[in-house]
């Protein structure tokens, strides 16, 4: 994936584990004071991309920047809608290495990390891209460039050897337009054709278990690039080079629109015995067009058994490298937009049960700090639906560490193993007409730190 400017025209079955937590009550005083009463809660949050995916076995999941990980509704909204993350840039050669056999693996450490303690699989991206590359690997002659790359692929692949389900061993190796020619780069131009099979080869020798992929853009259709792929693939098939799966970026814009055939050549491609992963999806657009577009690529990818996973190429329009073009399922307060109801509805929108049927709806949450004294305050969110009726939601809050969540009510909350993170669902107040509204409430022990806390967006059904 590269660091484009925005303006850019592209001619191109799990739950994180939940620790239970004992919510304890704070003085009498305070909630009588309040009018609350205290319930300890066991739901999971349900509805979400993650768990929807993984009831059709695939994944669902989006690229991570580890300096955005401290942003409270980006962490919540990441852990509770994903479960596959891909480093968005903490992978790539100059992160990693910026210096010969000098590496750095803090920042992407810190994304595998913490998807391990959610839960969530990891795909590696990338090892050999002829982008951001530091100036030292262009710089090297043939003998000596052919050593720099076999060692950088097996230094990065035995340092998280069993920690990657699919590795991007090779990307963006051939030229947009009719041509079908390969890119020049370092690679290419020293080490010639043969410079993909050896990083493949190299890859496997390294580890046995992790899918390694081919990933690329602007081959989304059948077209000259992609034709060109496809030729390279079946070839590595034919003669026992490893490839388990092919990546598809699906860069999508009104100039650059999902083809109509998408769905068949993903399926020409699983047909020569390859996995098929939508590795950096995103839809410029806004409304029922870009809801209807997100709608066709997670159809395409079920309609075709080797279609393991669907990744977003991040969380919010605010940090998108097309941000002007809201390509992304989250706007940029963390809202859900139309696109997200239409993939999780394509994906089944399961729900996991609730207080009965209903189908799926909207809702909205709204948060407001109702008392404060020293060292604590309550806080109110209160669910309203949108347009239809519901029957359940579901809303993350997240309070900033040292502080702790001592008492709730009118929701039952499920706690991530950190405990900062509460998934609130109904208390016997799920059922809402259309415009109608709840809430629910809490009280936060502030222990040196007044912050507000991060309410994330509601999902409803």
């Amino acid at each position: 994936m590269a660091k484009k400017s925005p303006g850019d025209t592209l001619a191109r079955p799990h739950l994180p584990a939940r620790a239970r937590r004992a919510v304890s009550l704070i003085t009498a005083g305070v909630l009588a004071a309040a009018g609350v009463v205290s319930l300890a809660g066991t739901a999971e949050a349900v509805g979400t991309l993650g768990n929807a995916a993984a009831a059709k076995g695939r994944y669902f999941g989006t690229a991570v920047a580890a300096n955005h990980l401290g942003e409270a509704q980006y962490a919540s909204t990441l852990d509770a809608q994903f479960d596959s993350v891909t480093p968005e840039n903490e992978m790539k050669w100059d992160a990693l290495e910026g210096s010969r056999n000098s590496f750095n693996f803090s920042s992407a450490d810190q994304i595998v990390s913490r998807a391990q303690s959610k839960g969530m699989k990891v795909r590696g991206h990338t090892l050999v891209w002829h982008s951001q590359l530091p100036g030292w690997v262009g710089g090297l002659g043939a003998a000596d460039l052919r050593t720099a790359m076999n060692n950088h692929i097996t230094q990065v692949m035995t340092h998280y050897k069993g920690k990657i389900h699919s590795w991007d061993v090779v990307n963006e190796a051939y030229q947009d337009g009719s041509s079908g020619a390969r890119r020049s780069s370092p690679f290419q131009d020293k080490l010639g054709n043969g410079f993909i099979e050896e990083a493949f080869r190299t890859a496997r020798t390294v580890d046995a278990n992790a899918k390694l992929c081919y990933n690329d853009y602007n081959t989304d259709g059948q077209n000259a690039k992609s034709n060109a792929v496809y030729d390279m693939v079946k070839d590595f098939k034919q003669r026992g080079v490893p490839i388990d799966c092919v990546g598809f970026q699906s860069h999508f814009n009104s100039n650059s629109p999902v083809p109509s055939d998408f769905q068949a050549n993903l399926q020409r491609f699983a047909a020569l015995g390859v996995d098929v992963q939508i590795t950096e999806l995103d839809i410029e657009g806004s409304g029922s067009a870009q809801a209807a577009n997100y709608t066709k690529v997670v159809n395409a990818c079920l309609a075709v058994s080797r279609c393991t996973g669907i990744t977003v190429w991040g969380v919010t329009d605010k940090y998108s490298w097309r941000s002007s073009g809201t390509p992304l399922l989250f706007d940029g307060n963390y809202n859900k937009k139309p696109a997200y109801d239409a993939v999780l509805a394509a994906l089944g929108g399961s729900t996991g049960g609730g207080d009965g049927g209903g189908g799926t709806g909207s809702c909205t949450a709204t948060y407001t700090r109702t008392a404060t004294w020293n060292g604590g305050y309550n806080g109110q969110v209160t669910i309203k639906a949108g347009s239809s009726a519901i029957s359940t939601w579901t809303v993350p809050v997240t309070v900033a560490s040292p502080q702790k969540v001592s008492a709730t009510w009118n929701g039952s909350p499920t706690w991530d193993s950190s405990g900062n993170v509460m998934t609130v669902k109904p208390s016997n107040n799920g059922n809402l007409a259309a415009g109608a509204s709840t809430s629910f409430g809490f009280t936060v022990a502030t222990n040196g730190n007044t912050s507000a806390p991060a309410v994330g967006s509601c999902t409803a059904s």
